[in-house]
């Protein structure tokens, strides 16, 4: 892993924020497209009440179909290579299966391994399970849907670029999540994104006293709004 890790006071800036706002805010540097960058809506926030998830990724691809000779073990180095890696960790499953979701790579025995290791929850293309005892835990899901058994799954490989629902998430990769979805956040401007964020709720607060002022008139909020110009970078 390359990847500048930020302070955990850095990390605990970022947490005060929703994901929406971090989406706001990486717009300010002009880095990469407005429409990329994140997960799509597939991939659901299954424990919501958990709040905002800030860790960097690592990876693993996974399949639960029946194997048709004795698949290799990849389980001890697995955990070692995450345990290997800085933190907080968000635990990246790829299901290879098709269609996705036969069987749970995270249950309540996994979550609770993992959170040992320092991960604070997990992204899947696939399904989860065990949502009571996970939430229990504080540690996070994400995934398709919630699923009921774990059947053949295994270890495919781990520490490489998986896809998320058309996404490619690098070992690494610092996530922001919570009960709107999944960001991934550059690594150039991240130790930046707090203030920026902070920066948006200053511009975005005029608009926001307009349209909630007993006294709203149509063309003063035009006129904010037409001033509301937000940049850090061009």
């Amino acid at each position: 892993m390359s990847t500048k890790i930020l302070s955990n006071e850095r990390i605990e800036e970022l947490r005060r924020y929703n994901t929406p706002t971090i989406s706001n805010a990486i717009e300010l540097f002009n880095v990469r497209p407005r429409d990329v960058g994140f997960l799509p809506h597939v991939i659901r926030c299954l424990l919501p009440d958990l709040g905002v998830m800030v860790g960097y990724a690592v990876t693993s691809r996974t399949i639960a179909s029946p194997a048709s000779s004795s698949p290799a073990d990849l389980n001890g180095d697995y955990l070692r290579y995450v345990a290997a890696q800085p933190g907080p960790k968000v635990a990246v499953g790829q299901d290879l299966d098709d269609p996705a979701g036969l069987g749970a790579q995270f249950g309540e025995v996994n979550a609770t391994i993992h959170q040992k290791l320092g991960c604070v929850g997990h992204i899947t293309s696939g399904c989860p399970r065990d949502l009571d005892e996970v939430r229990g835990l504080g540690f996070h899901l994400f995934g398709l849907n919630p699923c009921v058994s774990h059947a053949y799954v295994r270890l495919v490989e781990f520490g490489k670029p998986v896809t998320i629902a058309g996404v490619q998430i690098l070992p690494g990769d610092l996530l922001h999540a919570d009960k709107h979805g999944v960001c991934i956040i550059p690594e150039s401007i991240a130790p930046e994104l707090a203030a920026a964020c902070a920066e948006v709720e200053r511009l975005e607060r005029p608009l926001l006293d307009c349209c909630r002022s007993k006294d709203f008139e149509i063309e003063h909020y035009l006129k904010l709004r037409a001033e509301f110009k937000p940049k850090i970078r061009e």
